[in-house]
């Protein structure tokens, strides 16, 4: 009996190096104001991390232009960068709303949307975002949300968003991968455990077509199916 091959696991494992290269190659890396963004966060100290990657940004931007997306959502904006990214891929007439529990963090937000010139796409509204969401008008809806916020709600603002989601609307997790520490086993700590639960929940859910990217910290894009 031939003993089973081996499935071929295709990727191409990432160093500074080549990471540097594909920040060099992607779109708008010399953006002066996303740079000056960067640099303003990384003054923050560690929490400078939960800024998205240069690369995961331009991403967001084509993203959002390719699925004409014209009403969108982020539920974590911290210091702005996503929120920038988004808003340039909305049309002229476009509108994000920002949820956010922080002043300290979004008053940089929106400083940088003025010198971005996307301020007047932007909605803030700032508080705990299950409430915030609970309390959107009745009927609104969304083509694209981007959610980055308190790992252990992940799953409570995707059963929020999901109603408001438009068919073939698009919804984009962060920080899936968890730094990597995930698939050795048990976890733990209640970050690890909700985002590996809710990884597991969305490749099962009937209401999406979802999948895993290696982008940045692990990026999930869902599609909503028809209801």
């Amino acid at each position: 009996m031939k003993a089973r091959a081996k499935p071929i696991l295709k990727y191409t494992a990432l160093n500074d190096r080549l990471f540097r290269y594909i920040c060099d190659c992607a779109g708008r890396h010399h953006d002066s104001v996303l740079e000056a963004l960067r640099a303003e966060t990384a003054t923050l100290g560690e929490i400078a991390e939960m800024q998205i990657g240069p690369d995961q940004g331009t991403f967001m931007t084509i993203l959002t232009a390719a699925i004409g997306a014209r009403d969108a959502i982020e539920v974590g904006t911290f210091t702005g960068y996503s929120s920038i990214c988004i808003a340039r891929g909305l049309p002229a007439q476009g509108r994000l709303l920002c949820l956010d529990a922080s002043k300290e963090w979004t008053d940089i937000a929106q400083r940088y949307w003025a010198r971005a010139k996307v301020a007047k796409k932007i909605e803030l509204r700032l508080g705990p975002a299950i409430e915030s969401l609970k309390k959107l008008k009745k009927g609104r809806q969304f083509d694209l949300a981007f959610i980055d916020a308190h790992k252990p709600e992940y799953d409570d603002y995707y059963e929020l968003v999901l109603p408001r989601m438009r068919v073939n609307g698009l919804i984009l997790f962060d920080n899936m991968l968890w730094g990597g520490r995930l698939g050795q086993g048990p976890i733990k700590h209640p970050n690890g455990h909700a985002i590996d639960s809710l990884n597991r929940k969305l490749a099962r859910d009937q209401r999406v077509e979802s999948v895993l990217l290696s982008i940045g910290d692990g990026v999930v894009m869902c599609r909503v199916l028809g209801k």
